[in-house]
């Protein structure tokens, strides 16, 4: 067998385990959570009966019930179709994972899942895959081959940029996307705005330029930030100097994890950028789901489909 073929097999075989585990998820912890929190955009008209006891006299169609001589009422349902657009960063520091798997792997799992909730219930799915520039688009459609597609490209994507531009990420999805969807940005929001703000306002501009665009497109669509998170983002071993490298830039510095004081700073410095984050999302006013890559992903999903039923 050529080594193409093998590595073919080998994409195959990643998608189609990801695919079992997460079935098995939506089967087990998501069954018609998934359909009662998610509504269609309104209502369509389906058909007239004759009234029945019972029945709403608000309903009531007056023109054919002067014609028949008798009450008959509006049937309405649902517009169930709804679009679901998966927007999942693949920037660097999005292959890192100290633990069973990356970030990415733990992302192209999550949005599984997501996705194939969404077949079960007939709805599309759509997938932008961003870094500092737009790396793939794919049209929203339904059906399972068009979910694993979406599984394999979050998988094995080869992305051009190292960087993330989350802004603009929003923005294209903006340009591009006329009818409102679901959108779950899956991303551990590492972005220079988080990473290099040191308190002196130097990068305020940044960091609102991100409240700015989750707000807009809350407001177009529905949004829902998903943040993944490694245990070793907030807290470090002492295994004495250790060369570190930003993922995103590539630059290199040499630390002394054996001295304390660094280790409680770097712990402080990522307990004060998340709590930024969230403060952004409280005021953009978009859902988040916190999601660690030591921990069962799902119980948090299944933690936010009850708060939105709850809210509903």
């Amino acid at each position: 067998m050529s080594a193409e073929a093998e590595k073919t097999r080998a994409i195959l075989r990643k998608v189609r385990q990801v695919e079992i585990k997460s079935r098995r998820f939506v089967d087990d912890a998501l069954v018609g959570a998934y359909h009662s929190v998610f509504k269609g955009a309104g209502i369509d008209f389906s058909e007239v009966r004759e009234y029945q006891a019972g029945d709403d006299v608000r309903a009531i169609d007056w023109n054919v019930t002067a014609r028949m001589d008798r009450p008959f009422i509006k049937i309405y349902e649902e517009e169930r179709e709804l679009t679901i657009m998966l927007l999942i960063d693949v920037s660097g520091s999005n292959d890192f994972g100290s633990v069973e798997a990356s970030k990415r792997e733990l992302a192209a799992e999550i949005a599984s899942v997501l996705a194939l909730s969404a077949t079960r219930n007939n709805d599309k799915v759509g997938l932008l895959l961003f870094s500092d520039r737009i790396e793939k688009f794919i049209a929203p459609k339904k059906g399972r081959p068009h979910v694993l597609r979406v599984v394999r490209e979050i998988l094995f994507h080869q992305p051009q940029g190292r960087g993330t531009d989350i802004p603009e990420a929003l923005r294209h999805l903006l340009r591009i996307l006329h009818r409102r969807a679901i959108c779950f940005l899956v991303s551990d929001f590492l972005a220079p705005e988080t990473l290099r703000w040191t308190g002196s306002g130097e990068r305020t501009a940044d960091r609102d330029d991100l409240q700015r665009s989750l707000a807009l497109m809350n407001r177009r669509h529905d949004l829902i930030c998903i943040e993944l998170h490694d245990p070793r983002e907030e807290s470090l071993p002492a295994v004495g100097i250790v060369v570190l490298e930003d993922a995103e830039s590539g630059q290199l510095v040499e630390v002394d994890t054996g001295n304390r004081r660094f280790r409680e700073l770097y712990a402080r410095e990522n307990v004060i950028r998340r709590e930024r984050l969230h403060a952004t999302f409280r005021r953009s006013g978009v859902d988040a789901i916190p999601v660690r890559t030591d921990a069962p992903y799902i119980q948090s999903v299944r933690a936010f489909f009850r708060r939105r039923e709850r809210r509903r």
